[in-house]
Order: structure tokens, then sequence, then C-alpha cells
């Protein structure tokens, strides 16, 4: 089934998100999809495979609509709503600037709340969320990047972390009425007190990725929790988790490919304290004379603080995501073909 376009007013957001990647062509539109959700693309893509027919004139319409949408949301960055509108009205005319505008205005609305949490210091996050219920304290939690959601889940108190990765974990589709109430919620409490000094949501993924960034022995006690109270869900958790030591999971081409990528002494660093074997598997790839000066920058290191180790290794395991997002390696195998059962 394959359905035809002849009016831009007839299209869904999805259809034009579609007709986008398409007049955006294969290359940009993969950069794209990186950074969707698997649901979105899967959505999106079903979109494209339908859409058989576009008039030219529809795909240029939808195409200036996204950029109007873009222009006007640097120009709220900019100078505020009204300025955004005064330019656009030169622009566009004022009946489309007002659409435009009070469409972006709405988005920005329903996450005000969120944004101003984002540079938030983790300790004061954590002090001004703590005794709020624990499924509203997920929800906001999953606002937050995972290295800055990790730094505030290690400062709640311990009775509480474990309970609101859970919740966080099973946050799927939340209506966007209820977001918006807890936005607006948050705002107001920020304007109480003044702000904070600057320094699909949620899901197993998103927790995975937080205690991927999280204090080694801080995170282990979280996932012990849970694993208590739900065995099932820790483990779909620790099954996305990447830690450093999972390296001996990646093929020898894959470690050459990291090997380049990470700096000498932060290896120096990350591979202090750790396993033989884990050690052989990165000298292994690496020239006689680089082992040679690896090991001499390691001893000479000496003792070092536990959090230095594991800061090096965090750099090396986000190299390592990086990687396995551009698809040059494959964690857990040698991504060689397809696996068989019998």
């Amino acid at each position: 089934m394959s359905v035809v376009v002849s009016n831009i007013k007839d299209l869904k957001g999805v259809q034009k998100a579609a007709i986008l990647m398409i007049a955006m062509g294969d290359d940009i539109a993969a950069e794209i999809f990186k950074c969707l959700e698997e649901d979105e693309i899967q959505e999106v893509s079903r979109e494209i495979a339908m859409l058989k027919h576009i008039q030219p004139e529809i795909a240029d319409q939808v195409i200036e609509e996204f950029h109007l949408m873009a222009m006007a949301k640097k120009y709220i960055t900019q100078g505020g709503i009204e300025f955004a509108k005064k330019l656009l009205i030169k622009s566009v005319g004022p009946d489309m600037a007002r659409k435009i505008v009070d469409r972006l205005a709405r988005a920005l609305e329903a996450s005000a709340g969120f944004t101003s949490l984002e540079r938030a210091n983790p300790q004061q996050l954590a002090k001004f969320i703590q005794n709020e219920h624990p499924q509203t304290v997920a929800l906001i939690m999953a606002h937050l990047d995972a290295s800055h959601g990790a730094d505030v889940l290690a400062a709640l108190p311990e009775s509480l972390r474990a309970e609101v990765a859970m919740r966080m974990a099973s946050l799927e589709e939340i209506s966007p009425q209820v977001i918006r109430r807890i936005s607006l919620i948050l705002e107001q409490k920020l304007e109480a007190i003044g702000g904070f000094n600057v320094e699909e949501y949620g899901g197993v993924r998103a927790v995975a990725e937080m205690f991927n960034r999280m204090e080694r022995n801080v995170g282990r006690q979280v996932l012990e929790k849970i694993e208590s109270i739900n065995p099932d869900l820790a483990a779909s958790i620790r099954d996305l988790m990447f830690v450093f030591d999972d390296i001996l999971l990646i093929d020898d081409q894959g470690i050459s490919e990291i090997l380049k990528r990470v700096d000498r002494k932060v290896l120096s660093y990350a591979l202090k304290g750790t396993s033989e074997e884990l050690q052989a598997q990165v000298f292994r790839n690496m020239s006689s004379r680089a082992v040679e000066m690896l090991k001499e920058e390691m001893e000479y290191l000496g003792a070092v603080k536990l959090k230095e180790v594991e800061k090096a290794q965090h750099q090396v395991v986000e190299v390592v995501r990086q990687l396995e997002e551009e698809g040059i390696i494959t964690i857990g195998g040698s991504g060689g073909g397809d696996e068989y059962v019998t």
C-alpha cells in the first residue's frame, strides 16, 4: 500500500518527518536516525516505505516548514518568543509566524522546568527532588543525560536509589499533560528558591547508561538491591551495561580500533590493577615498542587513586560506545556474520 500526498495540511508529523528524510538523502537521514529511538526509526521508516509518490511542491513545503521551525527555535533562544515572532512576521507573515511560534512555545513550556535542571549541581538537585514521590523523581531523572543522572542518583539517599532506578526502567510513554504539569511545578519551585547554582523517556537502557557512569561501588550496591527485588530487571540492566572488563569480549580488530582513539596516558591509568588476561588482550594488539613504553609509564605512575583509574576506564568505555554506535566494532563478538544455534 502506498500513500499519495497532495496537500501538506493532510500530513501527520511522522509523515512530514518521512518526507524530510527522503528529501535529505540517505547519508543525512542515516545520521539523523542515529539520534532516534528504535521505535521512532521503525515508525518513520514505515512511512517512508508507504510514501511512494511525493509531489515536488509538497517536499519543498515540508523542507520550508522545517527550516522555519529551526529558525524560530534559534530566534527564541536568542531573544525570546516575542523576538522570534517579530522576525518571522517579516519573513512569512503574521499568520504563519503565529502558528510556528505557538507550536514551539507549547513544546518549550512542556519541558521548561526540566531544562532548568540540566546544569544543576548534582548534590543540590538530589536534595531538591529527594522528598518528591519516587515516580516523580524517576521522571525528572529520565530527562537528565546519563552522566548527570549517574551523579544525581549517587547523591540520593541510599534507600531511594534502587526504587528510582527501577521506576526509571519501567517508564515508557508518559502523557504530555503529566510532563507539562510536573515541569510547571518544578519551574515554580525553582523560582521560589531562586534557582540552582550552575555547574520514549527512561527505560532499561537509560538506567544501564546511567549505571555505566556511576562510581563502581555505588552502582554495584544499587544493582544488588534491585536484584533482590526484581532479578529479571537487574539481569536486563546488566545485559545493556558495558564495563571496562568487558573489553575481553571485543576481538583483536576491535581492540586495534580502540587503541587508535585512546591516549596512551589514559590507557596507562585504565590498565592499572586490571587482570593479566585483560592486559594481554590489549598488549597483543600493540607493537612491542609501544607495549614496552606503556608498561614503563604504568610502572612510573606507581600507586594511583581508584577514582583516577575509574575515570580513565570510563573514558575508554566512552570510546568503545562511540565505535559501536558508528558500527566499527561489535561488543560481545567478532561481528563476523550471523550466529546459528542447533
